[in-house]
């Protein structure tokens, strides 16, 4: 099957290369910064995206799918999808949860007074956002979450922790979901506020992962008065509005975009180096499963943007995007390292380094869990797709 698009959005997609090429670093740098962590310290990392972003914002290309009274550009899903395949597939630093959940979010159940003040920064790319959702206690089970949030007078008495909070150490604000109501069902108890990470109360400490890269934090709160004009939607309600936000993120492109690119540094490597392949033969074969696989993986997000386009909702269908996408990433990180062996463990400069495979195959282990499960993915799959009944 071949696809093909509108010859307008094929020229926009030929404008986003221009720009990716005019305004970020050359490849192997921008690359090594966005699989490798390549940055001297967090304060470097968020200049370098936050300077990007503005330049995109100027475009009107930030938020480019909203409605253009919120800021955005009205842009077609189809275009939408070519900007994220090349943004993902250079490497540029376009990851913004303001953009991805939180702004869709305000437009759906915010005040009149909070898409006024908030949105405008969301869309100048004024601030940056992290997700306040994982507790020690609650992952995929996040309605179990325990954190508090009290009313007293016009404001909020939070109390709890966060885990996995992703750029929690560089975030201005965070999307916090807690708990209002500890008598409710667990899913009928939580409130969803936004929450300025300067508030005093606030604690961030850093969570290193296996490839040695902060990105991960703990967030404690202990007695953080949040004002209650920045309650987001209905108290108590705050599961549902959660839920919606969650959708925002399943649509997939990124990782399969990132994925070839990755797939064809791979295959670049093993013909610059012919005795990795003459070592083990069936290094081909498994390059060759890769190339398929992300091509398979891209028509999987190509339906959701084409379900989007035709106004329906995709569920289970984003659902297996983001499984089959989570999943081929760590599959892709071990076939690098099973085409170098133990010169896969080498990185941060070592003088018989071929190439970083290392830090990318190690960051990959959490893709599965992150933004949702594979096991949840298959129980929305299972239940929402194939109509099976609950275990």
């Amino acid at each position: 099957m071949r696809y093909t698009y509108e010859p307008d959005v094929e020229a926009f997609r030929g404008e986003v290369r221009d720009f990716i090429t005019a305004e970020l670093p050359p490849e192997e740098e921008r690359l090594k910064r966005a699989e490798e962590g390549g940055f001297k310290s967090s304060d470097e990392e968020k200049a370098y995206t936050m300077t990007f972003q503005k330049k995109l914002s100027q475009k009107g290309w930030l938020a480019m799918a909203w409605p253009k009274d919120m800021g955005g550009s009205g842009a077609s899903h189809m275009r939408q999808l070519v900007y994220n395949e090349e943004m993902a597939y250079a490497g540029a630093p376009v990851g913004n949860m303001g953009i991805q959940w939180v702004g869709p979010s305000l437009m759906l159940y915010g005040t009149d007074e909070q898409k006024k003040r908030f949105i405008p920064r969301i869309t100048g790319a004024d601030d940056w956002w992290c997700t306040l959702y994982s507790e020690p206690g609650a992952g995929s089970d996040l309605a179990a979450l325990q954190t508090r949030a009290v009313r007293d007078g016009d404001e909020y008495v939070v109390n709890g922790s966060k885990i996995w909070t992703s750029g929690g150490h560089m975030a201005d604000w965070g999307w916090l979901a807690a708990r209002t109501d500890p008598d409710a069902p667990k899913h009928k108890g939580i409130t969803m506020f936004m929450l300025d990470m300067n508030t005093p109360g606030v604690s961030v400490r850093p969570l290193i992962n296996m490839a040695g890269r902060h990105g991960f934090n703990e967030v404690f709160f202990e007695d953080v008065r949040i004002p209650a004009n920045q309650v987001v939607g209905e108290v108590n309600r705050g599961w549902y509005h959660l839920a919606v936000a969650l959708d925002f993120e399943r649509s997939g492109i990124g990782a399969y975009a990132g994925g070839r690119k990755r797939v064809e540094r791979l295959m670049k490597l093993a013909k610059d180096h012919p005795e990795l392949a003459e070592r083990r033969p069936s290094i081909r074969h498994e390059l060759a499963d890769r190339h398929i696989e992300v091509t398979t993986g891209t028509f999987l997000s190509y339906r959701v943007a084409h379900m989007q386009a035709k106004g329906l909702v995709p569920n289970h269908e984003a659902s297996a995007s983001k499984l089959f996408g989570s999943e081929l990433s760590q599959r892709i990180g071990k076939t690098g390292m099973s085409m170098l062996g133990m010169l896969g463990q080498l990185r941060n400069g070592s003088k018989q380094e071929i190439m970083d495979i290392a830090t990318p195959y190690l960051s990959s282990m959490s893709s599965t869990v992150a933004a949702g499960t594979s096991e949840i993915q298959r129980n929305i799959i299972a239940t929402r797709g194939l109509g099976l009944p609950r275990g």
